[in-house]
C-alpha cells in the first residue's frame, strides 16, 4: 500500500491537511499566484479562517456544501480553502457557463452558502432568479451588493467582523470534499461527490510519484469546474509548493508565462500542445524549466507528445487517464521516445497502467473480463471510486456495478464507458467511447444532453448531435441534425447557447427532411458521420444536394 509522504495519524487526514501543515510551518512561503498577485500560505490561511467563520455564522452551524462562484481569481481559490476549513464540501460554479446551468447546479447541490468573486457577482441576479431557496451570499470583495432575490448578502465589512475560525470542524474520510457537476444524459448536470478518502488516495499517489517539494511551481490551466484543477491546487498544497493560475490569454501563449515564472510542473489537456503545434509555437527547448509535463482529459496524440518532449527536454512527459468518478486520474503512461511511439494505437498515446491500489477489468457487455488483447469496456475499482452520483440512485446503479476482480473476489466497479485493449506489456490503449459520449476540448460531453436542449425548440421533432470534426480521438466541436417544421438553425443555436456552455453549443445545425435509420430502426449515427466526411452537408446549416 502507499505510505503517505506526510502521515499525520491518519483517519484525520483530509484534503485540507497539507495546506494546514504548511500554513503553520512555513506561513511566509508562496502558495498562490493569480492575476499578478502572490499570496503566502499564511495569508490564505488567515483569510480562509475568517471566511469559514462567516460561513458557519450565516449557516448557523456546520455547513455541508459551499458554492464557489468565481473564475481564476484570488477569491475563487481562497474560497475553496475556506469551504474545507468550515467542514463543508466545495462546489465550483463557473460564471462562463449560462446562468440557467449554474442555477440548476445550485438547486441540485442544495448549497448552504455561496462565496462569489467580483466578476461572477454581476451574474448573480440572473442566476438566482427563480430559485426556490436562495442560499446566503458572501461577497468578500464588495462593500455593498444589492441583489433583491438573494435575501441575505454578507459584504466585506460584515465578513471581516467575524473572528477567525480556530478549531476547525472534524471531517472523516467518508465526508464529501467536493461536489462537481458533469454533463448528464437526461439534460440535467450529474453531480459527482468526491470524498476526502477518494482524494487523499490520489494525492498520496501523486505526491510520491512526482516528488513535489516546496520549491516547485505548478501550472493551473483548468477551470475550477474541471476536476483536473484539484490536482494543481492540492498536489501543490499537500507538499508546500505554489500554484500559478493562468488566465485565458496566458493559455494562448504559455511559453512566455512558463518562462517568466519558471514553472516546474505543467498539467493541461492535450488541446494546448495541439494548438501550439498549429501556431508553430511549440519549438524545441522552449520549456527548459519544466521537470514534469502531464496531460489528461482527452486522448494525447503521438505528435503532440513528441513535440512537447522536444520543447521540454528536461521534463518527464506522462499521459494520465481518469473520469471524475474515479477521482482525477487512475491510469498513467510515461512517455518514452524510444518505445512509446510503437505502442500508440491510431496515433494516440497509451493510457498506461492503473495506480497502486486500483484494480481494472476490460469487460464485455455481460461484465465479464475479455481475453487478453481483446477490446472491452474499462471498469475500475478501489479507494478512488466515488460513492455514486449525487441524489441519483438509478444512474448510480447503472454505472457502479458489482463485478469479479482478477483474483476472483467480487467488488464495486465503475464502468467508464471507454473501450480499451491491453497490450502485451500490460499497458492499456484507448479505443474510443462505447456510447454517445464524446470529448470536446477536454470536456466530457453527453450528446444526449445537447439533443435534449435542442428538442426544447417547439418545431423540432428529432435531434441528433455529433462531435465534429474528430481528430486524435477528440472532437473540435459539435454539429447537430434536426427534423421538424419551421426550423431555423440560427434560432436553435441561440437557444442552446442560453442553456449550455459554448463547448456544448453546436457550431452548425443541419435541417433535414428525415434522419437515416439503420437495420434496427435506430438513427444511423455512423452514416451521418460518413456523410459529413463526404461533404454532403453545406456550412450554412442546411443540407446540400447529394450526388
Amino acid at each position: 500500500m502507499i505510505t503517505p509522504p506526510h502521515p499525520s495519524g491518519d483517519a484525520s487526514r483530509s484534503l485540507r491537511s497539507g495546506f494546514l501543515r504548511f500554513a503553520k510551518d512555513t506561513p511566509a512561503a508562496p502558495a498562490l499566484f493569480v492575476r499578478d498577485v502572490t499570496r503566502s500560505y499564511g495569508e490564505l490561511d488567515a483569510a480562509a479562517r475568517v471566511w469559514a467563520a462567516a460561513v458557519t455564522s450565516v449557516v448557523g452551524g456546520p455547513a455541508a456544501r459551499v458554492g464557489v462562484f468565481g473564475h481564476r481569481s484570488e477569491v475563487s481559490y481562497t474560497a475553496v480553502v475556506a469551504a474545507l476549513y468550515s467542514g463543508a464540501a466545495f462546489v465550483p460554479l463557473n460564471p462562463t457557463f449560462p446562468p440557467a446551468r449554474t442555477r440548476a447546479m445550485i438547486a441540485r447541490g442544495e448549497l448552504d452558502a455561496i462565496i462569489v468573486d467580483r466578476g461572477a457577482a454581476k451574474q448573480l441576479p440572473e442566476v438566482l432568479d427563480g430559485l426556490e431557496r436562495v442560499p446566503p451570499i458572501l461577497a468578500p470583495e464588495h462593500d455593498s451588493l444589492d441583489i433583491a432575490a438573494a435575501g441575505r448578502v454578507f459584504t466585506r465589512a460584515e465578513i471581516a467582523r467575524c473572528a477567525p475560525l480556530v478549531d476547525l470542524p472534524a471531517v472523516t474520510p467518508d465526508a464529501i470534499a467536493y461536489l462537481l457537476f458533469t454533463s448528464g444524459s437526461t439534460g440535467v448536470p450529474k453531480g459527482v461527490p468526491v470524498t476526502h478518502g477518494n482524494a487523499m488516495h490520489f494525492m498520496d499517489w501523486a505526491s510520491l510519484r512526482y516528488g513535489v517539494t516546496p520549491a516547485d511551481r505548478l501550472s493551473q490551466t483548468f477551470d475550477q469546474t474541471f476536476d483536473l484543477s484539484v490536482f494543481d491546487l492540492f498536489v501543490a498544497w499537500e507538499n508546500g509548493a505554489s500554484v500559478y493560475a493562468m488566465q485565458p490569454l496566458d493559455l494562448l501563449a504559455p511559453v512566455r508565462f512558463v518562462d517568466r515564472h519558471q514553472l516546474t510542473v505543467w498539467f493541461s489537456v492535450p488541446s494546448i500542445p495541439a494548438l501550439m503545434r498549429k501556431k508553430n509555437s511549440l519549438k524545441p527547448g522552449v520549456f527548459p524549466s519544466l521537470r514534469w509535463s502531464l496531460f489528461c482529459g482527452e486522448p494525447l496524440p503521438r505528435a503532440s507528445a513528441e513535440a512537447w518532449q522536444d520543447a521540454a527536454p528536461n521534463s518527464i512527459v506522462e499521459n494520465l487517464y481518469g473520469p471524475t468518478e474515479l477521482t482525477i486520474a487512475c491510469l498513467v503512461h510515461r512517455w518514452d521516445s524510444r518505445r512509446s511511439p510503437a505502442l500508440c494505437v491510431n496515433d494516440v498515446v497509451p493510457i498506461g497502467r492503473p495506480f497502486e491500489g486500483l484494480i481494472e477489468v476490460a469487460a464485455d457487455e455481460n461484465r465479464r473480463a475479455v481475453a487478453s488483447g481483446e477490446a472491452g469496456e474499462l471498469c475500475v475499482c478501489g479507494p478512488q471510486t466515488v460513492p455514486g452520483y449525487w441524489k441519483n440512485p438509478e444512474k448510480t446503479a447503472e454505472q457502479f456495478v458489482t463485478m469479479r476482480r482478477p483474483d476472483g473476489a467480487d467488488d464495486r466497479f465503475y464502468r467508464t464507458g471507454d473501450r480499451v485493449r491491453q497490450l502485451p506489456d500490460g499497458e492499456y490503449v484507448y479505443l474510443g467511447r462505447i456510447d454517445h459520449q464524446v470529448k470536446v476540448l477536454g470536456h466530457r460531453v453527453e450528446l444526449a444532453e445537447i439533443e435534449a436542449a435542442i428538442a426544447q425548440d417547439p418545431g423540432v421533432t428529432q435531434a441528433v448531435a455529433l462531435g465534429w470534426p474528430v481528430r486524435d480521438g477528440s472532437a473540435e466541436g459539435i454539429v447537430a441534425f434536426v427534423t421538424g417544421r419551421e426550423l431555423e438553425s440560427t434560432r436553435i443555436i441561440h437557444a442552446v447557447r442560453a442553456t449550455l456552455p459554448d463547448y456544448m453549443t453546436p457550431k452548425q445545425v443541419f435541417v433535414v427532411d428525415a434522419l437515416p435509420l439503420n437495420a434496427n430502426g435506430k438513427i444511423d449515427r455512423p452514416l451521418l458521420t460518413k456523410q459529413l466526411e463526404a461533404g454532403h452537408y453545406s456550412l450554412t446549416g442546411v443540407r446540400a444536394e447529394q450526388s
